[in-house]
């Protein structure tokens, strides 16, 4: 008989495309191959009238009225939750997401719960101070929270208190769910962007650091090429004009195919993100896997797990485009240590980010926490 495990998250695809959207895709993969059944449900602006069915899960939607401070609010969510809570034998949260903790609660949640906590909440301070009860009181009533870095458990001001409960699990990714891009697509990708680019891929969001990469790029004899939508591409529109940066390319929301072709071209990963926010970094684990040096700045999270200064890649200032510059500089005028990093970066994702592996810890919780319900 197999496992049935509900994840709820505020975004997915196919509405959506992020790194915590790739986390929860490849969890739903990587336990599918241990009799696992997964459906994600989410919040979404004109939502499907009928599951959105994917090679990893079932998604149901349910439709997003309002967001207040990243939060996304469905007035019809609880009802359909119920339901979804109903069919699942566990059920797995994505933290932060003050909107599930009131549906926990509501729903009067009885079935073994996992929380994957993906950061701790930096932008809204001041309602923090209102939320930090709720929060408190909702991470205590979860059976098992999953944190995806010792960095990030070491520094995280809330996991410690709940130490207990608290399993470092990586990020895995498995390279058989990325495309391989047909010839074709690979000779557009170079012709349009060149093959020494460096190249950026995510949601363009404020923590991103992606007006301090604008001004690295200045003047900079290769190409800066930024993949992903999200709300700040007006301004980056803007910066990019005003600046007359005419080696950086804004290339939007692209395929995953199109996405392989980028990491495969590019030069290096570039993943100027600054704060917090950002708690691993998928994207820098998907260059490791295209075997590409990785820069990144340190703030104290995941991200300098994933890469190693002066092994895997460069680690840089946060906040600091001459400290970004000195770095893409140095990997553009050093293809040798450039190739010699992404060696290294390739081989620390076979030994510590495969998603297969990632997959085997996310299913021995669920059993674990069957096996614990079950003696109740």
């Amino acid at each position: 008989m197999s496992t049935r495990v509900l994840h709820f998250y505020r975004t997915y695809f196919p509405e959506t495309q992020g790194g915590l959207e790739e986390v929860i895709r490849q969890i739903c993969l990587n336990v599918k191959q241990d009799g696992v059944e997964s459906r994600v449900f989410t919040l979404c602006d004109n939502p499907a009238s009928e599951p959105i069915e994917r090679p990893e899960a079932l998604v149901f939607q349910s439709k997003r009225n309002m967001e207040i401070a990243s939060c996304s609010i469905g007035y019809s969510a609880l009802a359909e939750f119920k339901k979804q809570v109903e069919w699942a034998d566990v059920v797995h949260y994505h933290f932060p997401w003050p909107f599930a903790d009131v549906c926990h609660f509501l729903a009067k949640v009885k079935k073994p719960t996992v929380l994957t906590y993906h950061s701790d909440i930096i932008r809204q301070r001041a309602l923090l101070m209102l939320y930090r009860p709720l929060m408190n009181r909702f991470l205590a009533s979860i059976d098992r929270i999953v944190c995806t870095s010792p960095n990030y458990f070491a520094s995280s001001p809330v996991l410690p208190c709940f130490a207990s409960k608290v399993k470092v699990v990586p990020i895995g990714i498995n390279e058989s769910s990325y495309p391989e891009p047909v010839n074709e697509l690979v000779r557009q990708v170079k012709e349009t962007y060149g093959d020494r680019f460096f190249l950026f891929v995510g949601v363009l969001r404020y923590y991103k650091g992606l007006k301090f990469l604008l001004r690295a790029a200045k003047g900079a004899d290769y190409k800066v090429v930024i993949a992903g939508a999200g709300p700040e591409r007006a301004e980056l529109e803007r910066l990019i004009k005003a600046e007359g940066l005419d080696n950086v390319m804004l290339a939007g929301r692209v395929p995953d195919d199109e996405k392989a072709a980028l990491f495969r071209q590019s030069l290096g990963v570039v993943f100027p993100s600054y704060l917090r926010s950002e708690a691993f970094g998928v994207t820098l684990v998907e260059g490791a896997m295209y075997s590409k040096a990785l820069i990144s700045a340190e703030v104290g999270t995941g991200i300098s797990y994933v890469n190693i200064d002066g092994k895997t890649g460069l680690v840089i200032k946060p906040a600091c485009a001459a400290s970004l510059r000195a770095a893409m500089d140095k990997l553009y005028a050093e293809p040798e240590l450039a190739r010699t990093m992404g060696e290294a970066a390739r081989q620390r994702y076979e030994e510590n980010f495969k998603g297969d592996a990632m997959g085997k810890q996310y299913y021995d919780i669920y059993q674990q926490l069957l096996t614990e319900d079950g003696k109740h």
